[in-house]
């Protein structure tokens, strides 16, 4: 049966048997003759092959639904065979937004990998909305993002507090001035900021509607490394958390007159995932973060 829920899977994701065959690594009469035998064993029909493309019906649609969710219990049951609970061996499926790896990945990574080094790691880096999207479908274990989750299917845990502001590097006038700058100044700087794909652009767009700021946007980017660069070495600004300034060396934070408001930090993990040890774990030393 479990074969029979992957393969319809297949279809209704590819809306072609040719190419569901093709990603499954079977022949097409196979997969035909397999999704028929499901059909015959539900007494009805699952797929609509009469248009262009093969389309679930109501009942396959239902089915799918319920069939997707046992597939999740069934994977996590099989994570759960193999968690081993002293910590010696295992694995965790971790991502962060771009914003949290340019300071945090580096230094929490080191402390788990210190403390664990039996747990193998996977971190991706990839927008929240995809954190989330891969939570809900059990290809991550846990993400670090904001608190404000989209998706009902995703819990948070709050973790720490953080702090929005210009950064510079040394060649901008304001570099090393302590005097907070003001609304008026802020809109005279060309910026260099994060695309509109990622949660901080749509945080301090947000800070820029609030209080009628047309800001100068010269440079869009969808890489923190590249926007530190541009800063670094020349004369424009941004706006990224705090802590990166910190983090690199030629960069100089300044603050803002209204400061922009803070966001928190979290930790999200799908409603009633299975949690592992290595999950566990992680979760208790990234709450002790600060």
């Amino acid at each position: 049966m479990l074969r029979h829920i992957r393969y319809l899977t297949a279809v209704a994701e590819h809306q072609n048997f040719t190419r569901a065959a093709e990603a499954l690594h079977v022949s097409q009469p196979t997969l035909s003759q397999q999704i028929k035998q499901l059909e015959t064993t539900l007494h009805v029909q699952l797929l609509d092959r009469s248009g262009r493309t093969v389309r679930l019906t109501d009942a396959g649609e239902t089915y799918l639904r319920y069939a997707r969710r046992a597939l999740l219990e069934l994977d996590a049951g099989t994570r759960a065979i193999h968690d081993v609970q002293d910590l010696t061996r295992g694995s965790l499926r971790l991502a962060m937004t771009p914003t949290f790896t340019a300071y945090l990945i580096g230094p929490l990574v080191e402390r788990f990998s210190t403390r664990y080094p039996g747990i193998t790691l996977s971190v991706q880096e990839m927008t929240q909305d995809r954190i989330e999207a891969a939570l809900a479908e059990d290809t991550l274990d846990l993400g670090i993002a904001f608190a404000q989750a989209r998706s009902s299917e995703i819990e948070t845990q709050p973790l720490f507090v953080e702090t929005l502001g210009l950064v510079v590097g040394n060649n901008h006038p304001r570099a090393g001035v302590q005097t907070p700058m003001d609304l008026r100044q802020l809109e005279q700087e060309r910026l260099v900021l994060l695309s509109n794909d990622f949660a901080t652009r749509r945080h301090i767009d947000q800070y820029f509607r609030d209080h009628g700021i047309d800001p100068r946007v010269a440079i869009e980017a969808d890489s923190i490394s590249a926007i530190v660069e541009i800063v670094r070495r020349g004369q424009l600004a941004t706006v990224l958390p705090e802590a990166i300034a910190r983090e690199h060396h030629g960069l100089h934070p300044v603050d803002l007159a209204p400061a922009i408001p803070h966001r928190t930090a979290a930790l999200l993990r799908r409603k009633g995932a299975y949690v592992s040890a290595a999950s566990h774990a992680f979760t208790e030393l990234s709450s002790t973060w600060s």
